[in-house]
């Protein structure tokens, strides 16, 4: 199945970009949890944190300061380095 994403921030031709692969499992990974400071995401993001450790899942949080501009670099380098998966809350 061939899979479209449009990218929202106005290219005139959308760039093409490979979907990282996915762990077979999530057993001994450190999931990120990225809050993109959107109203009631931290409520998702708790439930799901809740959920991680439940599964005896390591989880680590982060928090955009806003989310009207992408991540600072400094925190997608520290996503990057502390995260093996992300899990991001786009909630209103």
């Amino acid at each position: 199945m061939t899979r479209v994403v449009l990218d929202p921030t106005a290219e005139a031709t959308p760039a093409v970009r490979e979907r990282a692969s996915r762990p077979a499992d999530l057993t001994g990974r450190t999931v990120g949890l990225l809050d993109i400071s959107k109203a009631r995401g931290d409520v998702f993001l708790d439930r799901v944190a809740e959920r991680c450790a439940e599964a005896g899942l390591r989880v680590e949080r982060f928090r955009k300061p806003t989310f009207t501009k992408p991540a600072p670099i400094d925190l997608r380098h520290e996503i990057a380095t502390k995260c093996d998966v992300v899990i991001e809350a786009l909630a209103d």
